[in-house]
Parts: structure tokens; C-alpha cells; sequence
């Protein structure tokens, strides 16, 4: 699944993070593999979180992402490693590919 988001910085008790929120079609789609998942094994996995293999630009990584706002957005954490490798700063527009796992 391919879709664009803004990267941004939130600060939290443990230190900064950057991320993107993930909404529309794209959040749909994430909510409908998650209780999919959940039926077929019977059970939700930590924070309701689901595993992806997340890509922007030449940077692919296995992580996950958490659902926010009764699963109508998801977040996706974008380590400082991918923002060096990519040259990512806060506020960029990226493309973000996304494989369900």
C-alpha cells in the first residue's frame, strides 16, 4: 500500500520521536487486516499495534503501527536511522510504501 504523509516531531517523557500519522484509505485498510488478524488467531496484539514491513525511498525496515483515535489513524515511528539514511527532516511530505504482515 502506497500513500504520502507529513513527518513530524512529537516529545515525549522519554525523549523525541518522529512520526507519521497514517488516516483515510490507508488507516482503513490497516483497521480491516487488524481484525482480520484478530479473528483468525483470537487475539489483538500489543496496543492493538500491527506488524509492516514500512519503506521510504531506499530504506525498508520491519516495525509496526499503533492505531490512535479508535483506529481512524494509525502511527508509524520513523527511527533517527532512517532519517539520516533518507535526509529527513520534520515537516518533509513522504512517500511511504507499507506491507501488511
Amino acid at each position: 500500500m502506497a500513500t504520502n504523509a507529513t513527518l513530524r516531531k512529537w516529545q515525549g517523557s522519554r525523549g523525541t520521536y518522529h512520526l507519521v500519522t497514517l488516516a483515510g484509505s490507508a488507516a482503513e485498510a490497516i483497521e480491516m487486516h487488524e481484525r482480520l488478524h484478530r479473528l483468525e488467531f483470537g487475539a489483538r496484539r500489543g496496543f492493538g499495534s500491527v506488524k509492516v514491513v514500512a519503506q521510504i525511498g531506499e530504506t525498508a525496515w520491519k516495525t509496526s503501527v499503533f492505531p490512535q483515535k479508535g483506529k481512524t489513524e494509525w502511527v508509524l515511528l520513523v527511527s533517527k536511522k532512517v532519517m539520516r539514511a533518507e535526509d529527513l527532516a520534520e515537516g518533509d511530505r513522504i512517500a511511504l510504501e507499507l506491507e501488511l504482515l
